[in-house]
């Protein structure tokens, strides 16, 4: 890793995976900075620095996004399209973190330009796994556009 500060936006709604996805982060040294939503809307209002973030700098724009799919009041497919069709947020990595191994999801988060699709895994040890090889490489290895 370079030192520079990374931003990460974690969008989900079960408690019990956030709490897996911040463990296996921390214990990894992944990111400087989680940001923790549990719905599609406030997801939405922090990337753009409304509502309740209104007052945010611009400084803490996620520099990833973890995105699960089944969200209430915006549906992750849906905080997917608005954001890659926006030009201050298209180049933004957004990672799909889901249960769902559905064919229609996987295509239709593609069709919307989600960098990545990840089924997260019911073992404990492949999730972990799956968090640390996923943090290296969006965070350590992947080259980020400005």
């Amino acid at each position: 890793m370079d030192g520079t500060p990374i931003n990460i936006l974690l969008v989900e709604d079960n408690p019990d995976h956030a709490a897996l996805v911040l463990i296996g982060l921390e214990e990894n040294h992944i990111a400087n900075h989680v940001t923790h939503v549990e719905d599609g809307e406030a997801a939405l209002d922090f990337v753009f620095q409304r509502g309740r973030f209104a007052e945010l700098a611009a400084a803490h724009r996620p520099d990833l996004i973890l995105l699960d799919l089944r969200l209430p009041r915006v549906d992750g497919l849906e905080v997917l399209r608005i954001l890659k069709e926006t030009d201050a947020t298209k180049r933004i990595p957004i990672v799909v973190l889901t249960t769902s191994d559905a064919e229609k999801d996987l295509v239709t988060a593609y069709d919307y330009h989600a960098n990545s699709y990840l089924v997260k895994p019911i073992n404990f040890q492949m999730f972990m796994e799956l968090i640390k090889t996923l943090g290296y490489y969006w965070v350590a290895w992947n080259k980020r556009a400005e």
